[in-house]
């Protein structure tokens, strides 16, 4: 009886689906159509139509058509887009507590980092990200960081003392560049590739999957494995949004951008070794540096950052990460 009982709600949570009004999602990102992020969306929103027989559709926006990313994250906490796929150093501007997540040297490797951020500090960011109106769906892929540049091979730390390295807009990351001796530059990612170009700046920092699919290699000479931050993204939806759907909606939402999301990680882990060499058969040089020199270089960054977002919130994702660590 309880399994027939069981089949008879499924029947009608089906049935009422079925009967609802259609919705159409909308999703921005800031990605070219040929990175893994946007192939993720175009399975997330295909599964999603599938499972939900046609009740849910989405409408993605590439490339950043709708703004940077700190305007489409603005206009998803208004309702204004349906959803985002973003980094957690753009939400350190309504909760201070991300930044503990864009900390220099903090994860051993992808699997550490993982185990931390879908595991405990999920737990603890994703309902700080909701009283903000953000719901996290899941966890993305974003990489780790390295660094380019036009003038020498980067070995130990003192190779990067005086390059004029561009940043993003996120002070952990100009404070680990600064704490390198680098003088750091805030060019626009989309100036970014003529910058390099020009030589207004000498290089700059993002994961491979970045510097390859934007063709910034074309423009540098040399690429460090410095591997200085870990990103990941977070398919995130609009509270506003997320309140329209039912919870059987919510449910396949929430699954298929998890689906997505493993792999977008798959895909971005699984090809670092082709990109850096299709980089290097195109004339880039590649060091590997020795990451402990560079790790005690920049220890005092976790001072900065704990000034900032709060010496317990440091510790409190510092335990997560040690705990994880001995996993």
């Amino acid at each position: 009886m309880k399994a027939i009982r069981l089949i008879f709600l499924a029947g009608l949570a089906c049935a009422a689906m079925a009967h609802a009004e259609p919705i159409t999602l909308t999703l921005a990102h800031a990605t070219m159509t040929t990175h893994p992020a946007h192939l993720a969306a175009l399975q997330f929103a295909r599964r999603v139509e599938e499972r939900t027989n046609g009740q849910i559709k989405t409408e993605i926006f590439p490339a950043a058509q709708l703004g940077s990313e700190n305007e489409m994250l603005k206009k998803v906490k208004l309702g204004a887009i349906d959803m985002d796929v973003s980094t957690p150093n753009y939400m350190i501007k309504y909760e201070k507590a991300f930044a503990v997540v864009v900390m220099p040297y903090v994860f051993d490797n992808y699997e550490h980092a993982h185990r931390v951020l879908d595991g405990p500090a999920m737990a603890w960011l994703a309902p700080l990200a909701e009283k903000q109106g953000f719901v996290i769906l899941s966890n993305w892929e974003w990489g780790f960081r390295n660094l380019t540049n036009n003038q020498r091979p980067i070995n130990q730390p003192g190779d990067v003392r005086g390059l004029k390295i561009r940043v993003p807009p996120v002070a952990e990351v100009e404070t680990t560049m600064q704490a390198l001796g680098a003088q750091v530059s805030k060019i626009s990612f989309k100036d970014l590739y003529a910058a390099l170009s020009q030589g207004r700046v000498d290089g700059q920092e993002n994961p491979l999957n970045v510097i390859y699919y934007n063709k910034l290699y074309e423009v540098q000479k040399h690429l460090a494995l410095t591997r200085h931050v870990y990103y990941n993204t977070v398919h995130l939806i609009s509270a506003k949004s997320w309140a329209m759907l039912t919870p059987a909606q919510q449910k396949i939402v929430r699954e298929e951008s998890k689906a997505a999301g493993d792999g977008m990680r798959k895909k971005i882990i699984a090809e670092e070794d082709e990109l850096i060499a299709k980089m290097a058969a195109a004339g880039v040089k590649v060091t590997r540096p020795d990451l402990k020199a560079f790790r005690a270089t920049v220890e005092p960054v976790y001072q900065e950052i704990a000034a900032y977002t709060g010496e317990a919130n440091v510790q409190r994702f510092l335990k997560m990460v040690e705990d994880e660590r001995k996993k």
